[in-house]
């Protein structure tokens, strides 16, 4: 018995000798402008960004780049009815980002991200469920937007400028 259970032993140690962990570079977990950044939000306005700006970007501490974000919004009717009523509406929201650095004073980071989304109106009047529907799509969208921005950037793009 004593045998089997160091044979056990032995092969569970060898057989787990390389696992690599996948948050083993933390780098990557890291928002490199947390605390650090000015952020002014012109065009479209989102209620959302105003909570979302805070949960990504913190309370800025250390006033070391200033990001601009422009918003604009399109709305594409889908499919018309024959009646003239949308059934299927096509949101784009472009996302203008510009990080410039406060120390350097040049422009360090420049991108354009977009987020769509569908939405299909239940009737031509007021309707609680579309509208509630069309609200948790526009927080989705502004928070992959935000989500996909940080992933863009990095410590060591954040410190060259272009």
């Amino acid at each position: 018995m004593r045998i089997i259970f160091i044979i056990i032993i032995c092969v569970v140690c060898s057989s787990c000798n390389n696992i690599e962990f996948v948050y083993k570079n933390e780098k990557n977990l890291l928002n490199p402008l947390y605390e650090k950044t000015n952020i002014s939000n012109t065009g479209f306005d989102l209620p959302f960004m105003k909570s979302y700006i805070p949960m990504f970007f913190g309370v800025n501490k250390d006033e070391k780049f200033n990001l601009a974000i422009n918003i604009e919004e399109q709305q594409t009717k889908r499919s018309v009815e024959t009646n003239q009523v949308t059934s299927n509406l096509r949101y784009e929201l472009r996302f203008f980002y510009l990080l410039t650095s406060i120390e350097k004073n040049c422009k360090i980071f420049e991108k354009e991200i977009l987020s769509s989304f569908l939405i299909t109106p239940k009737s031509s009047g007021y309707n609680y469920g579309t509208d509630a529907s069309l609200d948790r799509k526009y927080e989705l969208a502004v928070a992959e937007n935000l989500n996909r921005f940080i992933s863009f950037l990095s410590e060591d793009n954040i410190k060259k400028c272009i």
